[in-house]
């Protein structure tokens, strides 16, 4: 099998953090979010990976990920002129696909459980394609799938983002595909949004009379769409630490009870470190810091007299204030001043940025 993970879009939502790069490089647990997808498919068996990217920062895709080999796997590098839809990235990859079955998977996507079973599943299957469901609170948002009442088992309707959602089951960013999904999409038509949905693809296909099956994922999934979810996200992963499914991380981090901490850190001895929570390499953490619980601090960074919890630091970041804050994105290279008066806030600064409060 081969592996797809889609790194284009511009992160609209996201701003001011995607500024300066792609969304999907945005750390989460001081890891870039596609890493995650990455290293999902690396764990079922998959090591020939296309990375999608667009015109938003290609360069800095290419960069972190070279050539795969840092990471395990092999990587290809297809692009995407202009974001046309996921039916429309996955077409471009017919070349690289051949005759081997494939898996998609959208690189703002987090799943809790990996890969391992779905992909058994599904090579074991002669489906013609598989989707995993979750349950959501507003499944408007997403890619709807409706169960056939008298067949559980079966599919009846794939749509996009219905205004009246049939179900709640949304149709997460993972798709596991046949070629025969190619000719499917060549008959596609654009949609009101302009785009080639992966949702009326999957519809054609059934409609076709070829097998799609299903399953539900168990654990959690998160589309990280916005500094909320993303932040939620940072807070699920965390969670993980210490446990026996823990995600992947540095193997010479020092992790104490459910604390990671890098190499090189320094943590005075009048701080305070809440857990969960991951401090990367280099970094001095004190005097007079309270941190956590959920928080991500990135490479070399440098904090004093602040106490933060609910939110990420990304690496080479100075904090030296009495400043209190939670829920907030702090990106690469930004640093925070201020005076003795002690203040509370919520920030979310994109990269370099410069406050003094």
């Amino acid at each position: 099998m081969k592996g797809i993970i889609l790194h284009g879009g511009h992160g609209t939502r996201l701003r001011p953090l995607t500024h300066t790069g792609p969304k999907q490089l945005l750390p989460i647990a001081n890891k870039a979010m596609s890493q995650y997808a990455l290293e999902d498919l690396k764990t079922a068996g998959v090591t020939e990976i296309g990375i999608i990217i667009g015109d938003v920062f290609p360069e800095k895709v290419k960069e972190y990920y070279g050539n795969g080999e840092k990471f395990g796997v092999k990587i290809t590098y297809i692009y995407q002129d202009s974001p046309k839809g996921i039916s429309h990235a996955i077409r471009l990859c017919k070349d690289f696909i051949g005759n081997d079955k494939f898996i998609v998977y959208l690189g703002d996507n987090v799943l809790r459980k990996n890969l391992i079973d779905y992909t058994k599943k599904f090579q074991e299957s002669n489906s013609d394609a598989m989707i995993l469901l979750c349950k959501v609170d507003d499944p408007q948002r997403f890619g709807i799938a409706e169960l056939d009442k008298d067949n559980l088992g079966k599919i009846k309707k794939i749509m996009e983002k219905p205004k009246t959602p049939p179900s709640d089951l949304a149709v997460i960013g993972i798709y596991f595909l046949t070629p025969k999904i190619f000719k499917v999409i060549d008959r596609l038509k654009p949609s009101w949004r302009g785009e080639l949905e992966i949702t009326e693809a999957l519809q054609m296909l059934m409609d076709d009379g070829n097998k799609i099956e299903y399953d539900t994922v168990t654990g959690w999934w998160k589309d990280t769409g916005t500094p909320e979810d993303i932040i939620h996200a940072n807070k699920l992963v965390l969670d993980s630490i210490g446990t026996e499914n823990q995600f992947l991380i540095d193997s010479d981090a020092e992790i104490k009870d459910n604390v990671v901490v890098g190499t090189g850190t320094i943590i005075d001895n009048d701080s305070c470190i809440i857990g969960p929570v991951i401090i990367g390499k280099n970094c001095i953490i004190g005097p007079g810091v309270q941190l956590g619980p959920y928080v991500s601090v990135g490479d070399n960074s440098n904090l004093k007299c602040c106490t933060i919890q609910d939110s990420i630091i990304m690496r080479d970041c100075n904090v030296n204030a009495k400043v209190d804050f939670d829920s907030s994105i702090i990106s690469h290279g930004s640093e925070i001043m201020a005076s003795d008066i002690p203040k509370k806030c919520q920030l979310l600064l994109g990269e370099r940025s410069q406050i003094n409060l």
